[in-house]
């Protein structure tokens, strides 16, 4: 096969009266010169629908977390409880993470009062960037089709939809890591230092919102980088030093202030054994997370987790861990079918140059999603479902991504079998997802099964059929693939979600 993208940010061209100069508010609502007309409206209107669907119901939820919103209350009125992250406006103890999601939802609580869209709107805003920024960074490289599929199967992602209206650190570390990958993608299409420094800063802040977590993807970025950037191996060195220094200083300012600070001034730092942040970064918060022995826990080490898989007191580990009964329906909807795109992708481009930004994208986001999903497959220690967020703008990228390119090489035997193994796999696994909770729209697994088969059936054959019926099936399969997450999603927005242990959807009555 050989892949036809466009050039990088290039877009099939539009009549030649779009290009004619226009005001600010016109080109708000017209995008792009060289864009089609309904590619910004389309934009907007996916914003706009996220946005109504992130903001209903919301105050159902109440304060959510309650040991955040203290939290948000705390430094709505203390600034030094603010900057600390205290639990409390006499500063006695801080939570069991940095402070950096507290922030934004303090600030707004100071700004408009005390309440429940005051914590949590906040929190939707951060969705809404997530899926702007993911959208900017699929669509640059590959299409803006590709684009909007991606921030479409994001917003209906149900472990999103739950975390972009909840007030713990995960949206904003979503949104981190989603700029973080964008940046990257930015920095390999020119070799442009600027790029790779911003993805630091990116990751220094996502530092200090859920500690280690933010350095998951690292390893993987920077070897794609030192590997396919557009510039001398030496000059790719250097650029990446740089960016570990900005992360360095964007996560670590606070952390050193912390430190130095007099213990007997500032509040205990809560989670930690000895009142230290390192402790709690590296201990708690870091390799008990991996290895389950977290000292300073309120349940104690999950324990038996295992490199081989097991089961302790925070479930089951192994690679089947995202697909299981307590997981599989907040967020792996769709992840087999990013599995296979994935290695689509990689095949289709896998004859381009070194430095080919179609290919990198692939090895970016798909290297991304594999790491994190490994590391939540296998880790020990406390895991919570609702983890799974994280993996969402992976998954969502990689799709579309990998439709993109498939569905331009639709007229390769190779290529509509590809489309079609998806789009039959996807039907299948919702198939069983849906069965684990039989009572929830029963009618739908069979819709999502037939719908999704005969979909298959069609993309076989799109190479050969005309343009409108390879279109309806394609049609097609993009609505038995999201008909599953939508359901979950509406469930999820529908229902009131408090407390530290949440999860989205319907109550799973088990299964496979």
């Amino acid at each position: 096969m050989t892949m036809t993208l466009q050039p990088d940010g290039a877009a099939p061209a539009a009549d030649s009266h779009a290009r004619r100069p226009v005001g600010r508010a016109a080109r708000f609502w017209r995008g792009r010169p060289e864009d089609e007309r309904w590619v910004r409206p389309a934009l907007l209107g996916l914003l706009v629908a996220t946005a109504l669907l992130q903001l209903w119901n919301l105050s159902a939820s109440g304060y959510a977390n309650s040991f955040y919103s203290a939290a948000v209350q705390a430094g709505s009125e203390s600034w030094k409880a603010f900057f600390f992250g205290s639990s409390d406006a006499a500063n006695s103890i801080t939570v069991d993470k940095p402070p950096a999601a507290l922030w934004p939802m303090a600030l707004s609580v100071r700004l408009f009062g005390l309440g429940s869209w005051q914590i949590l709107v906040p929190e939707v805003l951060m969705g809404l960037g997530t899926v702007a920024v993911l959208y900017a960074a699929v669509r640059r490289r590959f299409s803006a089709v590709a684009g909007l599929t991606a921030g479409l199967v994001l917003a209906l992602t149900p472990v999103a939809a739950l975390m972009f209206r909840f007030n713990n650190p995960d949206a904003l570390l979503a949104l981190l890591m989603t700029v973080t990958v964008y940046c990257v993608l930015r920095a390999l299409e020119a070799g442009r230092t600027k790029w790779l420094v911003c993805a630091g800063v990116a990751v220094g802040f996502a530092f200090l919102t859920k500690t280690l977590q933010a350095f998951l993807i690292l390893p993987p970025l920077a070897l794609v980088y030192a590997v396919c950037a557009p510039t001398s191996l030496r000059r790719r060195l250097g650029q990446l030093a740089l960016s570990a220094l900005a992360m360095v200083v964007a996560g670590g300012w606070w952390v050193a202030i912390v430190e130095l600070w007099p213990a007997s001034s500032r509040p205990y730092i809560g989670g930690s054994q000895n009142n230290s942040f390192l402790e709690l970064t590296f201990g708690y918060n870091g390799l008990g997370r991996i290895n389950g022995d977290e000292t300073g826990s309120v349940g104690g080490g999950g324990g038996g987790g295992g490199g081989g898989g097991g089961t302790g007191q925070w479930g089951e580990t192994g690679i089947g861990r995202m697909f299981n009964s307590e997981i599989g329906g907040q967020i792996s909807w769709l992840l087999p079918a990013a599995l296979i795109l994935l290695v689509a992708g990689l095949v289709i481009t896998r004859k381009a140059a070194r430095t080919d930004t179609a290919r990198s994208a692939f090895l970016v986001w798909g290297s991304a999603l594999l790491m994190t999903m490994g590391v939540f497959s296998f880790m020990a220690g406390i895991f919570h479902q609702y983890y799974t967020v994280a993996l969402a703008p992976y998954i969502a990228a990689v799709i579309g991504m990998g439709v993109a390119v498939l569905w331009e090489e639709r007229a390769h035997p190779l290529a509509s079998a590809a489309l079609a193994v998806t789009a039959a796999g996807t039907a299948v696994w919702a198939y069983v997802l849906l069965g684990r909770t039989p009572d929830y729209l029963p009618w739908l697994r069979w819709a999502v099964l037939i719908g999704g088969l005969i979909a298959a059936v069609g993309l076989l054959l799109a190479g050969r059929l005309g343009r409108g019926l390879a279109l309806a099936a394609a049609g097609l399969g993009v609505a038995a693939s999201l008909a599953g997450p939508f359901a979950y999603t509406l469930s999820t927005v529908n229902s009131a979600h408090t407390g530290s242990i949440v999860t989205a959807g319907p109550a799973s009555m088990g299964g496979p």
